[in-house]
């Protein structure tokens, strides 16, 4: 496929132009013009980027690219090297940020949900159809010790839990993956029993105790492996591209 056909594909799909976002959502940094094989990950760090040229391949699709809102215009040092290695290789890099969070089946709430067998029942954010945060409800209750272990197995990572002044019993539980922590207030404010995103701030503590609701920090990339992975394994089944995930771990 077309490396502009495909951009129109992925675009068609994930509807980026219905989001604001932090940074451009599609082809980044152009490659040559054939597309057949490609790699998934979840940020474009050199050492994706380097895996990528190691496999041959024409594309590298991630959550996680370039050029976000504040960072420095200039082209050197580590963007250097890494936009250098992209086009000296003829790789295309493309990267979906919010629209794939947010998308209903493949994005990375939805694959999350999925993991941990949770009934998506709509967005925290009200008004708003792309909403960030969703929130649902287990089939039946835990206690927040079995929901961290349930994470622990599902991401394989174990999550930092607070729940110092929270439900015995969590049955309703908002999410967002990546850095979402900041959602809290609105799960709290909705009556939610508890909150999971990837990351954790100082003031999310305090947050979790005095709203009395779980909050848990599964990890940014642990949260947001599944969505890229699964966006991969659609364009293999439906256009029959060479793909392949490429997990380059991340402790955060």
């Amino acid at each position: 496929m077309n490396n502009i056909q495909l951009e129109s594909v992925l675009n068609e799909l994930l509807s980026p132009h219905l989001i604001k976002d932090y940074c451009p959502n599609g082809l980044q940094v152009e490659g040559k013009s054939e597309v057949k094989k490609i790699i998934t990950g979840v940020t474009a760090c050199q050492a994706l980027i380097d895996r990528a040229i190691e496999e041959q391949a024409d594309a590298l699709l991630v959550h996680h690219g370039f050029f976000w809102k504040g960072e420095a215009a200039e082209i050197r040092g580590m963007k250097y090297r890494r936009i250098k290695a992209l086009i000296e290789s003829g790789i295309n890099l493309y990267a979906y940020h919010l629209p794939l969070d947010v998308h209903p089946t493949l994005g990375n709430n939805a694959k999350l949900a999925e993991l941990l067998d949770i009934e998506v029942l709509g967005g925290l954010e009200e008004g708003n159809p792309n909403s960030v945060a969703i929130y649902g409800q287990l089939a039946q209750p835990l206690s927040g010790e079995e929901l961290a272990a349930r994470l622990s197995i599902a991401l394989h990572r174990e999550p930092l839990h607070i729940g110092d002044h929270a439900p015995k019993e969590i049955k309703t539980l908002g999410w967002c993956t990546g850095g979402g922590q900041d959602f809290i207030e609105l799960a709290a404010n909705k009556g939610l029993d508890a909150f999971i995103s990837g990351e954790i701030s100082e003031r999310t503590v305090h947050i979790s105790r005095e709203l009395g609701i779980h909050y848990f920090s599964a990890g940014h990339h642990a949260t947001e492996r599944y969505g890229i992975k699964s966006l991969g394994e659609y364009l293999a089944d439906k256009h029959n591209f060479d793909v392949m995930f490429i997990d380059v771990d991340n402790p955060v």
